[in-house]
């Protein structure tokens, strides 16, 4: 399991030095409740409630989650697809399980490992891995922020959505 002292990246210095969103605070958290704390994923935050994934989520064992980060991530994807989406809550849903999988792993794991499975019920398969430390990308998505723990999951947050049948 990684610790703060693991915690790398560039986006790492938004996340609040202490309270419920900071690395320690998160520690103890399930995952989507440490999310909800995060400032940097309010919109994910928001696509996991409209989904019913809040509860899945936080009662899994041990995950790896990929988080778009709201910007540059959603910002990125647009006001009006993000709503479209909202709207469609079985395909977002599938989207936002595109991001998990279904392991606990580190940046060196996911290093070694590649290519990673997604959750059960996504669409679009395998995650790639490429690069490492700061330089990591999943399916070219760059890392913003890895390596983040909370109680049953390592969190990446990472600079782009994630779309089902884009692997780079």
């Amino acid at each position: 399991m990684t610790t703060k002292a693991d915690v790398f990246g560039p986006a790492c210095s938004k996340v609040p030095a202490t309270g419920p969103g900071s690395v320690d605070g998160m520690v103890s958290d399930p995952v989507a409740t440490a999310a909800s704390n995060n400032p940097l994923l309010t919109k994910l935050v928001a696509a996991v409630k409209a989904t019913n994934l809040v509860d899945p989520l936080n009662s899994a064992q041990e995950l790896t989650v990929f988080a778009p980060a709201d910007d540059p991530a959603f910002k990125e994807l647009g006001d009006a697809k993000f709503t479209e989406l909202a709207g469609k809550p079985a395909d977002l849903a599938k989207i936002l399980k595109y991001h998990v999988v279904p392991k606990r792993y580190d940046a060196k794991g996911l290093e070694s490992a590649g290519t990673v499975p997604t959750l059960d019920g996504a669409e679009g398969g395998d995650l790639k891995i490429a690069g490492s430390g700061e330089n990591m990308t999943v399916n070219g998505a760059p890392v913003l922020c890895g390596n983040v723990p909370v109680k049953n999951a390592t969190v990446f947050v990472i600079g782009k959505v994630l779309m089902p049948g884009t692997n780079k």
